[in-house]
């Protein structure tokens, strides 16, 4: 039997680093070849990783939310012959009596508890906490002498059921349960209490094993806004007597809780916000708008979603706006392009990779259509219905966001009429395309509502000057006006 280790690999080009988001196996647990034993999350997208190799899970060397530099090892296996179960149980054999019955210890190994560093035979054990009240074995008494804390004798009994997890210098440390002075959780969720101001041992755990979570901290910042509601949470968390729970109350700072939250920058958000600082103050944003009438548009597009040659497909707008854009940049070929500042270079693109601005939970992403200059209306359409799907569900890879040429960011949706969108960096032109409404508008000589729409072109001005903006934009439009153009521009 050997232990062979998973390291974090390079998902993405360039990145460093990446935030475990989910574990889909844990300690004892048999993979395979292939299997997706987690999902981290990179400054670009959520990715599934497989392990490469087969065997029983040995050890979690990170818990869920923590960020790892890639290289470093996330997970250990054993492989070789089926010598799991005895291996399993020797280390308890440490600790253990002789005569102490088989089960425990193979519970022991089972117990899913994420380790913080290194590969270790006890890799359910947690490190010591300093002031933990900790008690009903020998060993764990003595931790807590080491540590300065004192054993309080009402907690016994709420300690004494929990497992003994034997650590490597061959102590025993009694594993934390819910009902414990200190509440499990992990460091995010640490963090975030601390940020809020919330004593973790006023909040309820819900949390498998009595973790403490996010939802948990949040629930807790909104009941703080009234010392009542602190003390009848209190007794349900803290075995301790009376005295001691007065004491938390007064420290737990009830005002401020609700006056302020915090939330940690990292993965999409934080890549989405350093790339638009830098977007934003390295090319020079030009924007330009243009109003028009839609309502030819609106009713090719009822007429296509009526038609039984493209029954199953997505219709709507954008497509056809897609679709637009792209007979407009056939016609304006030197918008397609980007600025290599290195070489101090305009580089003119062949291709067009249409990149479609999505909100997701993770934050915003830009995903695109590859070469979608060579596809029919129907191919865009399935294009783009599997991007907006696979955006939706977060399974977004990072190379579907890379090598995009220009974008569309569809704030009519939100019922927003225009705005000045920020290039996507290596970009030469960002569309904003507005909420198409019922208006008055003049239409053969006389005042009519009519479906009009505005559309808001920003351009890096070092690609893009005034003229040859204002003749995309306007080609964009003249298609959509009169989206016969369609077939007459192509």
């Amino acid at each position: 039997m050997t232990i062979r280790e998973f390291k974090l690999p390079d998902v993405g080009e360039g990145l460093t680093e990446a935030e475990i988001l989910k574990w889909y196996v844990q300690p004892g647990d048999t993979v395979t070849d292939g299997q997706v034993v987690c999902e981290v999350e990179t400054a670009k997208a959520a990715v599934e990783l497989p392990i490469p190799f087969d065997g029983v899970v040995h050890a979690l060397l990170f818990e869920e939310g923590v960020t790892v530099d890639v290289g470093a090892v996330i997970i250990s296996v054993r492989t070789g012959p089926a010598e799991e179960a005895p291996e399993a149980a020797a280390p308890a054999a440490v600790v253990a009596p002789a005569a102490a019955p088989a089960a425990e210890p193979v519970a022991e190994v089972r117990q899913p508890v994420l380790v913080g560093y290194g590969v270790s035979t006890a890799s359910t054990k947690r490190r010591p906490r300093k002031g933990a009240a900790e008690a009903g074995a020998a060993p764990a008494a003595s931790v807590a002498a080491r540590n300065g804390s004192a054993v309080a004798p009402a907690a016994v009994p709420a300690v004494v059921p929990a497992p003994v997890v034997p650590a490597q210098n061959g102590s025993a440390t009694a594993a934390p349960v819910a009902g414990s002075e200190r509440p499990l959780a992990k460091p995010p969720v640490r963090k975030l209490a601390k940020d809020l101001g919330i004593d973790l041992a006023l909040v309820i755990p819900t949390g498998d094993g009595g973790v403490v979570t996010r939802e948990d901290v949040h629930a807790a910042a909104a009941a703080a806004i009234t010392p009542q509601t602190a003390q009848v949470q209190a007794p349900a968390v803290v075995q301790a007597p009376a005295p001691v729970v007065a004491e938390a109350v007064v420290r737990a700072p009830v005002d401020t809780a609700a006056r302020e939250t915090r939330i940690p920058v990292k993965g999409v958000r934080k890549v989405t916000a350093q790339a638009m600082v830098g977007s934003a103050f390295t090319a020079p944003h030009v924007t330009e708008f243009i109003t028009f009438d839609v309502t030819r548009t609106m009713k090719l597009v009822q007429e296509l979603k009526d038609d039984p040659d493209l029954a199953g497909l997505r219709i709507n707008p954008l497509l056809l706006i897609a679709r637009a854009v792209l007979v407009a940049i056939r016609r304006n070929p030197d918008v397609n392009a980007s600025w290599d500042e290195a070489a101090q270079e305009i580089v003119l693109k062949h291709y067009v990779n249409l990149g479609i601005a999505a909100a997701t939970p993770r934050g915003l992403i830009v995903p695109n259509i590859k070469d979608a200059h060579t596809k029919s209306l129907r191919e865009l359409s399935e294009a783009l219905s599997a991007l907006v799907g696979t955006a939706r569900d977060g399974k977004t890879s990072p190379a579907d966001m890379q090598n995009g040429t220009l974008t569309l960011t569809n704030v009519g949706v939100f019922g927003v009429d225009t705005g000045t969108p920020i290039l996507n960096p290596g970009e030469s032109a960002i569309l904003a395309i507005g909420a198409i409404k019922l208006q008055p508008w003049v239409h053969k000589g006389k005042v009519k509502p009519r479906h009009v729409t505005t559309l808001a072109l920003s351009f890096d001005h070092r690609l893009i000057d005034g003229e040859l903006g204002s003749r995309f934009l306007a080609d964009i439009a003249a298609v959509l006006e009169h989206p016969r153009r369609l077939l007459t521009w192509s």
